[in-house]
């Protein structure tokens, strides 16, 4: 067998040259290109990143690249960021007065947490998930600090991109020392309103895909109501919260488990939701586990097998939205259980949030 020297990754390396227009028009905006990315998502393929014009605030627009690294910030790493932004942003919206941090791989968070420090929240989310979280893009909400860069640059992490709104001189100095990193500053910090037209859009064959962004109405334990026969303590209501903000952030089908500082698994991107659980509590026993979790799903529950998953390995209270021909099957189902069951409406209304994601 011949063998496979280092030439064979030239490819990933090398960068793609491209010759798109400094500028798009579309729909009365102006898009401008900002970063000539080193290929697309695939090698051989160029790309570019192009800034909304008159966009502010913190977004993928307002970035600055401080230490570019030897790959140059990538095609896959600017969706990564952008999520990751989009989900701390909402992170702060709920718990303002916590650090918080999400690990971001192929555009799925692998790890999110809160805590009082900004240190404590990355060893949370590091935690979630080791193995997947090797390789990821780290958010932050607030300043990265000197002992924060001590663990980013391990080099068992492999952290491809630290996104962040500031940077303590001596950090930026302990991050240099990792040639491969990337490390890039947000535009403001993520308590401010990020300012662009608001739409999402999404090339198809031959047309393209316009809708206007989804933001949950879900802030707090006043935005949601309970159907159940048992009321959930409020440890779990602030635990369903958080897990429903992470699962809007989350390809579908999604399922999110975990206690209201930190997620400890994740389903994502199934086409049953049956093994979105299995994977989320699969997922979770490579560090905190499921027992004693609340698990937020992204869409309805058409059978009680879902619920019955969670209460043999643990979990205690589930968040979903209603709008199954069987709901009340499963909440009955719930209640023979002891499960406490919370849905994405406030007490009154009859419609509850969905928070399907396919990006």
């Amino acid at each position: 067998m011949e063998k496979i020297d280092k030439s064979t990754r030239l490819q990933y390396s090398k960068k793609v040259e491209e010759d798109f227009p400094e500028s798009i028009k579309f729909g009365g905006l102006e898009f401008r290109k900002k970063i000539s990315m080193r290929y697309g998502e695939n090698p051989g393929y160029p790309a570019a990143f192009y800034a909304e014009s008159g966009s502010a605030g913190p977004n993928m627009a307002t970035l600055t690249i401080l230490q570019e690294g030897t790959k140059g910030l990538s095609y896959i790493n600017v969706g990564d960021m952008d999520l990751g932004q989009r989900l701390v942003r909402k992170l702060v919206e709920i718990r303002p007065h916590q650090a918080s941090c999400v690990l971001i791989k192929h555009e799925m968070p692998a790890g999110v947490a809160v805590a009082e420090t900004i240190e404590e929240a990355f060893d949370k989310a590091w935690g979630c998930d080791p193995l997947s979280n090797f390789g990821s893009v780290d958010v932050f909400s607030g300043c990265v600090t000197e002992p924060l860069a001590r663990l980013l640059v391990e080099s068992q992490r492999n952290i491809e991109v630290v996104y962040a709104p500031d940077y303590a001189p001596e950090a930026l100095d302990v991050l240099a020392a990792r040639k491969t990193l990337r490390v890039v500053k947000m535009g403001s910090s993520v308590d401010k309103e990020a300012i662009d037209n608001g739409l999402e859009f999404k090339r198809v064959a031959g047309g393209l895909l316009v809708q206007k962004r989804f933001d949950s109405r879900i802030r707090s334990g006043r935005d949601v109501d309970i159907v159940s026969e048992r009321q959930p303590t409020a440890d779990e209501l602030e635990a369903a919260v958080f897990n429903w903000i992470v699962a809007c952030f989350t390809r579908s089908n999604a399922v999110v488990i975990g206690q209201k500082d930190k997620v400890h698994g994740i389903g994502s991107g199934q086409r049953s939701r049956i093994d979105a659980a299995e994977c989320a509590i699969r997922f979770s026993r490579r560090g905190y586990g499921p027992e004693s979790c609340i698990m937020a799903s992204d869409a309805f529950m058409p059978f009680p097998d879902v619920v019955e998953i969670a209460a043999r390995n643990g979990i205690t209270a589930i968040i979903y939205p209603l709008g199954s021909i069987r709901d009340q099957e499963v909440i009955d189902r719930a209640n023979a259980l002891g499960l406490a069951m919370i849905v994405t409406r406030r007490p009154g209304q009859t419609d509850c949030e969905r928070s399907f994601l396919h990006r």
